[in-house]
């Protein structure tokens, strides 16, 4: 039930309350294990939001995975030719039940003809004909538009309710949502579930909000939606996902180098195993080079690593490697460094996260290493910018569970005098800050590394010229000849005695 195995709650316990699980893919982990046996349900939504969808999802799996049988009555004008039509490409649709296991009745006639009572009487026949136990109807704001008065909707959901139930079938109501609408069926169902279909600014977001489930919890607020070839996907937040980290340790923890001797030594042997580690650096300064000698170096030690980049596709970074003699290349044919790159699209934030989660609990062993290359790309995928700090807080802890040491690259400005994170919410969250910079003395650029923060353990907080040569990363002994480097302005030891004799530095 749990999307990664790792909660400290324990699901439902069997018999208290049976579940009928949907198939969809995370939607039955917000409902905590699925549908209630018998419940009666409305999802909501606008037209185009996937609720069509979601009901033959629903219905195929159901019958894929149990002995149930489920009936799909439709009381919208288009056919239900046209229907299964647009459906064949999905892949959850599979004709052959149809209609053995999966019935389609079409009751817009009987509810015009005879009306709500003329529906309901054709509801029973059919579903006491073909033992439902799954059972759909969509285009309910049908029933609104025919029926006599708000009351009369209220009082047939009540009674198909009190039939269902007896049934020991599940009901899910699928209606177009319009603000115009009392929806006094809202307060006899069982659940409500929305799907939406909204513009946040130029971009086109689908999400899912459960806003009433009795007899369970559920996980509350907007949960992010796609529709591809498998239907509907629903990515719930990562923040509420894991926000209740473990309190067990993990194994004992060890050093993990970066294989630049002159870092290593810095950072006492290198990074604590289980730690995430923030990389931060002006373009060209060397952080996507120094990650990949990171996930090399392990490989070296037989620990595997992942690479998860956005901007540099897998030949263009195994060539980038290889011309400063990083052995890039070997390891990723070895299957000891798996590049993952996400190419520059709209992509979604917790979409991300389940696929990296996934590849890496894919993964038993022990002592994994991840390189994060631009974590400005989590945070374009964000539509809600005001969630990093929470989401970056709980991914962090997952990776910890996992006994994963992240290093996690962020972009500086190319030049700029002060220094300070661009992104306070991923300084509380990381163990390590390293920083890559540049400075002009004489006319020429240097690179420089120092360690800004590095909690539980001891390191060196000199700043160190850093080079990229043909032959690897190397980082040299303290830069001697710059003076306040990290105000941006580095001087030579000569011009800086010269000053102090003039007593203008203290």
């Amino acid at each position: 039930m749990w999307p990664f195995g790792d909660r400290d709650e324990e699901p439902p316990a069997p018999g208290v309350q049976d579940r009928v699980e949907s198939g969809i893919p995370r939607l039955d982990y917000i409902l905590k294990g699925g549908f209630l046996k018998g419940g009666t349900y409305i999802v909501l939504g606008p037209p185009g939001g996937g609720k069509t969808i979601m009901g033959n999802q629903f219905c195929f799996n159901h019958v894929a995975a149990t002995d149930g049988r489920c009936v799909y009555l439709t009381l919208l004008v288009e056919s239900v030719a046209k229907m299964l039509r647009h459906l064949a490409p999905l892949e959850f649709f599979h004709p052959e039940v149809i209609p053995e296991r999966i019935s389609y009745v079409s009751g817009y006639q009987a509810l015009r003809s005879d009306g709500l009572d003329g529906l309901l009487a054709l509801i029973r026949d059919t579903l006491r004909e073909r033992r439902a136990t799954l059972f759909v109807i969509d285009g309910v704001e049908s029933l609104r538009q025919l029926a006599p008065g708000e009351q009369r909707v209220k009082e047939f959901v009540h009674e198909l309710q009190a039939f269902t139930a007896m049934l020991g079938c599940t009901t899910l109501l699928m209606s177009f949502k319009d603000p115009s609408y009392a929806f006094t069926e809202n307060a006899v169902v069982d659940g409500i579930i929305e799907l939406s279909d909204g513009l946040v600014g130029p971009r086109a977001v689908r999400e899912l909000t459960v806003h009433k489930f009795r007899g369970s919890d559920y996980l509350r607020g907007k949960h992010e939606v796609e529709i591809n070839d498998r239907g509907i996907v629903v990515h719930p937040r990562t923040e509420i996902q894991f926000d209740r980290p473990p309190g067990r340790a993990t194994e004992m923890r060890i050093r993990m180098p970066f294989g630049v001797v002159g870092l290593d030594a810095m950072l006492s042997g290198g990074l604590p195993s289980g730690s995430t580690t923030a990389l931060l650096g002006a373009p060209g300064s060397g952080k996507t080079l120094l990650g990949l000698s990171y996930l090399v170096e392990g490989a070296r030690q037989g620990q595997r690593g992942i690479y998860f980049g956005f901007y540099e596709p897998p030949p263009r970074l195994i060539e980038k490697a290889g011309q400063v003699g990083i052995e890039l290349e070997k390891f990723v044919n070895a299957g000891m460094i798996d590049i993952r790159w996400q190419p520059p699209l709209e992509h979604m934030l917790d979409s991300l996260a389940e696929q990296l989660l996934e590849t890496i609990k894919a993964d038993e062993d022990s002592r994994r290493r991840l390189f994060i290359d631009g974590i400005e790309g989590f945070r374009a995928a964000s539509v809600y910018p005001d969630r990093m700090p929470r989401f970056l807080s709980a991914f962090g802890n997952q990776l910890r569970t996992y006994d994963v040491t992240a290093v996690v690259s962020e972009e500086l400005p190319l030049f700029r005098p002060e220094i300070d994170m661009p992104n306070p919410e991923l300084a509380n969250v990381v163990e390590t800050v390293i920083m890559l910079r540049y400075v002009e003395l004489r006319s020429q650029l240097y690179r420089l590394v120092s360690i800004m923060k590095m909690r539980e353990s001891a390191y060196d907080t000199s700043i160190r010229e850093f080079r990229i040569t043909e032959r690897g990363l190397a980082v040299a002994e303290s830069f001697a000849s710059a003076e306040a480097i990290l105000t941006g302005h580095g001087r030579s030891v000569a011009s800086a005695s010269a000053e102090v004799n003039r007593g203008e530095v203290s």
